[in-house]
This record gives C-alpha cells, sequence and structure tokens, in this order.
C-alpha cells in the first residue's frame, strides 16, 4: 500500500479526525476517577509516570483517608509518602500533594483555578495536568499532550517537535478546535489498543491509509 503524504493538509487532518470519531467514542471520558475538582487535580499529579489504573486503586483509598483539602495540607509527610507509594517517584508526589492543598486554600479560596496561567503555579502542576483540568472540570478546549499523543501525533506527522508545548501549539493549528479535547482521549485510547510503542499494529489500524509512518 502506498504510504499516505507527509504533507500536513487539510484534506488528510479532516480524514484522520473523521476516522477516529467513527472508531472511537465521541463523548469525552477521563480514565481517572474523582467526584470533585481537586479530587481530579490530585489524581492527574499522581498520574505522572504510572497508569490511570494505579491511580485509581491508590485514590479508591487515599481520597477517604483524606477528604478534604485541609486534610492533605496538613498530612504527615511520610506517611503520605507511604500512601502514595506505588504510583512512582512518591517523594516527590507526596510533597507536592501537601503544598498544592495548602496552596489551593491559601491563595484560591479551596477553589481549583480555571485560568492556566494560575493552575501551572500550583505545586506538581505542569502545561499537561493544567489542561487535563481545563478540558474535563472547565470544559475549555486544549490538547494534553502524554507520551501517546506525543509519539502518534509525530507518527502522523502533525508535529515534528519533542517539546510537548512546541506539539501543544502545533496540534492546535491543525485540528479543528472542537476536536481538541476529543483528540486526547481517542489518541490515548488508540495508542493503548493498536498503535503500541513497541508493537503497533498496522495492520490493523483505522488510521493506516492516512499514516505516512505506516507499515504495511
Amino acid at each position: 500500500m502506498k504510504r499516505a503524504s507527509k504533507r500536513i493538509t487539510k484534506e488528510r487532518v479532516h480524514k484522520i479526525c473523521g476516522i477516529l470519531n467513527q472508531t472511537y467514542s465521541t463523548e469525552y471520558k477521563c480514565y481517572l476517577n474523582y467526584e470533585t475538582p481537586w479530587q481530579l487535580l490530585f489524581a492527574t499529579i499522581l498520574s505522572a509516570q504510572c497508569t490511570d489504573e494505579r491511580v485509581n486503586q491508590v485514590t479508591e483509598k487515599l481520597f477517604v483517608k483524606y477528604p478534604t483539602l485541609e486534610a492533605f495540607a496538613h498530612a504527615d509527610l511520610k506517611e503520605m509518602e507511604q500512601d502514595i507509594y506505588s504510583t512512582g517517584f512518591y517523594k516527590n508526589k507526596a510533597k507536592n500533594l501537601i503544598l498544592c492543598a495548602g496552596q489551593l486554600l491559601e491563595r484560591h479560596q479551596g477553589q481549583v483555578p480555571d485560568r492556566l496561567e494560575d493552575l501551572v503555579q500550583l505545586a506538581g502542576v505542569g502545561r499537561k495536568t493544567a489542561n487535563v483540568i481545563r478540558g474535563n472540570i472547565f470544559h475549555e478546549p486544549s490538547i494534553v499532550v502524554d507520551t501517546h499523543v506525543k509519539r502518534i501525533s509525530r507518527l502522523l506527522y502533525l508535529t515534528k517537535n519533542e517539546d510537548p508545548v512546541k506539539i501543544e501549539q502545533d496540534l492546535m493549528k491543525v485540528l479543528p478546535r472542537e476536536q481538541w479535547i476529543l483528540y486526547n482521549i481517542q489518541i490515548i485510547t488508540h495508542g493503548r489498543s493498536i498503535c503500541i510503542a513497541r508493537r503497533p499494529k498496522c495492520g490493523e489500524c483505522p488510521l493506516q491509509t492516512v499514516c505516512p509512518s505506516c507499515e504495511v
């Protein structure tokens, strides 16, 4: 089969979005379990270099033990480290959770802010985490550049960059605004089920006709 062109055209982007919408859900679903905005924020902080499944296992008990921001803000650091040990990088994550809880109480009256500029000032929060919050909680169109989005967007030649901020900017330029949030979850699902990093299933891939990297 002839490989798709590496050129970014409106037609190819339109086909990519169409195939994703036909193949995967067009309803945005977050894989992290939460009941409040701050719980999603903390779960997302914990998800760095960790699977959503593991985070959900940890937060199921964590949010019972620490049911409020005040409880997190006054938690014992060493005890918090043990509570979240299995998520990896537990020392930094524990410190950030406690600091972030205090910052939300002191700076934002216990509310999670909606502005990107305010979110990234919180302990443990970068653009990726901020965009998860903006998309899920405030329904602001945003693009979350995780490992799947970075890798597959490069395979689709929608970006040539390695830096997540530059990738985010590239994707915002070429993707329709109404597709931004959907693209996140669809590509994550695609990366977990079909375009697996070490063993991509190109023969089963619905994007093979529009993917310049397809090996079929």
